[in-house]
């Protein structure tokens, strides 16, 4: 999938890192998070002075999904149109795809290193705003160019000091969990040591490559709320049959 790059290096799931983690509970359902997260949307939206104003919010799609959502990067509008047909609840694009936004109804992300205006005129929803540990203020600048733009800021940390950064400047509704830097050798270990510190209603994606269905279904067990799969892998790990488009 030449269309998304940010993938780490893929890693099996240890039940073990998991059930070693101290964010991990078996008996709390996925559902609480994203009933609280559900609960605190409602009041920023309705308290916001700029909001998202775009109709496809993915912090939505990601809420009211059953289970955990799967996001799925594409590289043409045919592919978008696939997996959503297949069942993700998102598209990630990397680069510019014409006819993308009417390919698909889903909630785009825009993941590339690029800026909101060129995220913006790919048709995207939500963009990504990776943190840098030493510039707190042009991470809070770029997220209020984001929120003028109609686009959902989605965080992507790394660890702690990032995510505390985040919430301190941004206080995004979505985190993106990311395994680089020292933790890019175990990138399930990296994301599930940062999960506990995500604050209850917020949401949390994985940025690790998931290789079965029982991998995501551990993710989603441990309480994370989406991942990003690659398209080809949609049908294999969503449950049940996928949604007429």
């Amino acid at each position: 999938m030449g269309a998304y790059s940010g993938f780490p290096r893929t890693c099996e799931p240890e039940s073990s890192q998991l059930r070693a983690n101290p964010g991990y509970d078996p008996g709390v359902s996925d559902g609480i998070r994203k009933q609280a997260f559900l609960s605190s949307i409602s009041v920023r939206r309705q308290s916001a002075d700029v909001g998202v104003t775009g109709s496809r919010h993915l912090s939505q799609a990601i809420s009211e999904g059953d289970g955990i959502s799967l996001l799925a990067p594409v590289g043409d509008a045919a592919a978008a149109t696939a997996a959503e047909r297949d069942g993700a609840e998102g598209i990630v694009l990397a680069h510019e795809i014409p006819g993308v936004r009417d390919a698909t109804t889903l909630p785009i992300l825009w993941s590339a290193a690029a800026s909101a205006q060129t995220a913006a005129r790919a048709g995207a929803d939500a963009f990504v705003l990776r943190v840098e540990t030493d510039d707190g203020d042009r991470l809070h600048e770029l997220h209020l160019e984001a929120q003028e733009l109609g686009l959902e800021s989605v965080v992507s940390v790394s660890d702690e000091e990032q995510l505390a950064l985040a919430l301190e400047q941004v206080d995004p509704e979505i985190f993106l969990l990311s395994a680089h830097g020292d933790d890019e050798h175990d990138p399930l270990e990296g994301v599930l040591d940062l999960l506990p510190d995500v604050p209850a209603g917020k949401l949390a994606i994985a940025e690790v490559v998931a290789p079965s269905r029982e991998y995501v279904l551990a993710l989603e067990r441990a309480g994370i709320d989406g991942v990003i799969v690659r398209a080809g892998d949609v049908s294999r790990f969503v449950g049940g049959s996928p949604p007429e488009v």
